[in-house]
């Protein structure tokens, strides 16, 4: 059950202008076949955990005996209005119970007339931060609350910053415990021009910011106008069932092999699925990183065979020829390839204690594909000031931009185009742990050429070259600006070869 939705929607970009949903009939008539996927986050005590558990209340997707157990549990811990602790609907582990805070990750299913959602409550905590991480990993949409009494926190940007980087271009700033500022609604829109001038700056347009009481269900399910009548926007469940979801289609036909099926000598298929585009029986494809050309001839599923499949599918691909194909693999479509190379830009999220070790070596794991690759950190996002920084490592938690370096062939996408082929882990070899989350920007020169880092230019040249250059009087003068690689004369051509591809 479902508070009536209004005609439009309203939000709200970055810049501050209002933007407008439409209620197409379609939309009202119609229920997303996909559920949308989103998180919880901000800093710790910000009421996460109470704002899904109202949000599962008011729903109705709490059933009767849950409903039983929840009153129950919450016993001697009522609050003032007499409600039940909601938090304790996402809070299952005995630590987090014990002391009313979230540590791992939380996943509930619910759903409204219009959709179905899947919802994660992240933890607040810093030293959980890697927890938050993969919840952002998979969702459409982040719920970001701030407390209305304290405000953005170092917590809250870092929260931010980490679903942008994951991909998350719909944000709703949730200003919940609005009720203990009296329902100021200069301390809401201070709190909001802060966090779109933060959004703005990460590259984030689609903003809704809401005031709301997770504890009393204000705004939450129902609108919240009796004590807030200078608000007329959206409650945050319109918000949702308005949202939209993150399309698998931005690149062509992926398929990332996880097995090679010969149940006999008839029949050789390739197992995995669909990371991207989509597929059917005649389509051309290419088989990465040998580049080997196929076509098509079957996609069989567990129980038939198919006309086509779409990304999220799991299907057997049969090829029209024997080609050797082996486990971390990826089987493309021929005329919308993935970046192949030895070296790539990254942006990743340091989750362990020793944090990014430069040059030190470590198993990179994408997909169904390991690879051995070196980790050069280049530059660390100061959370206070927004900046990128000049860092020679890493430190837990910290978020940065890092150059990778391959000893054989690797294949992605950039994370914009697909979150499954452009993002990865590192894992560390000498303790098996995963160090790091990343995602993939760019594919870099494996041999050198012109590029930047932050503002400084990096020339790689032919030694000889390198020298006439260095001995100029322009050289000279910009000195601090530009610095001059060698690389031997016969990897020139080379290297202009990789600059005009």
């Amino acid at each position: 059950m479902t508070a009536p939705a209004t005609a439009n929607a309203v939000q709200e970009d970055a810049a501050g202008q209002v933007l407008a949903f439409p209620a197409s009939e379609t939309a009202r008539a119609t229920r997303d076949s996909r559920p949308l996927r989103l998180i919880t986050c901000g800093s710790v005590d910000d009421g996460k955990s109470t704002l899904i558990g109202r949000l599962l209340w008011d729903t109705k997707a709490v059933k009767e005996d849950q409903a039983a157990t929840l009153r129950r549990d919450s016993s001697g811990k009522q609050n003032d209005l007499g409600l039940p602790d909601f938090a304790l609907l996402l809070d299952g582990l005995q630590a987090e119970r014990e002391q009313g805070i979230t540590i791992d990750v939380a996943y509930r299913y619910f759903s409204t007339d219009r959709r179905s959602f899947i919802v994660a409550d992240t933890p607040g905590h810093e030293q959980y931060t890697r927890n938050m991480a993969t919840g952002a990993s998979t969702a459409d949409l982040a719920v970001l609350l701030v407390d209305a009494r304290v405000g953005l926190l170092e917590q809250t940007r870092r929260h931010a910053t980490i679903a942008t980087l994951m991909g998350i271009k719909q944000f709703v700033l949730a200003v919940n415990k609005i009720d203990l500022t009296d329902y100021d609604r200069a301390r809401f829109d201070q709190i909001s021009h802060e966090f779109r001038e933060l959004a703005l700056s990460l590259g984030v347009r689609q903003v809704t910011a809401i005031p709301l009481s997770a504890l009393k269900g204000e705004n939450v399910v129902y609108d919240g106008r009796a004590s807030m009548p200078w608000y007329d926007g959206p409650t945050l469940v319109e918000v949702l069932e308005l949202a939209t979801t993150r399309s698998s289609q931005t690149v062509g036909f992926r398929l990332p092999v996880q097995r090679v099926s010969r149940p006999g000598e008839s029949f050789r298929g390739y197992q995995g699925t669909v990371a991207g585009g989509s597929v059917k029986p005649g389509d051309s494809v290419v088989i990465l990183p040998s580049g080997m050309v196929a076509n098509v001839t079957k996609i069989v599923t567990f129980d038939l065979v198919r006309n086509a499949a779409v990304a999220g599918d799991a299907i057997t691909l049969v090829l029209d020829r024997q080609v050797d194909v082996s486990r971390g693999d990826m089987i493309v479509a021929i005329d919308s390839q993935p970046l192949t190379g030895l070296a790539f830009d990254a942006q990743i999220v340091a989750l362990q204690a020793d944090g990014i070790q430069p040059g030190k070596r470590y198993w990179l794991k994408s997909g169904s594909r390991r690879q051995r690759v070196q980790v050069q950190p280049a530059s660390q996002l100061d959370l206070k000031t927004g900046k990128w920084e000049p860092a020679e490592q890493l430190p837990m938690n910290a978020i940065g931009k890092v150059h990778l370096a391959f000893d054989e062939q690797a294949i992605f996408d950039p994370y914009e185009q697909n979150r499954t082929t452009g993002a990865f882990i590192l894992i560390d070899p000498d303790t098996n742990n995963t160090v790091a989350g990343g995602m993939i920007t760019a594919k870099r020169s494996a041999l050198g050429g012109i590029h930047t880092e932050d503002a400084r230019v990096i020339l790689s040249l032919p030694a000889d070259l390198a020298d006439q250059l260095m001995a100029t009087e322009l050289f000279a003068a910009r000195r601090e600006d530009a610095e001059v690689r060698r690389v031997s004369a016969g990897k020139a051509s080379e290297i202009i070869d990789t600059i005009d591809g």
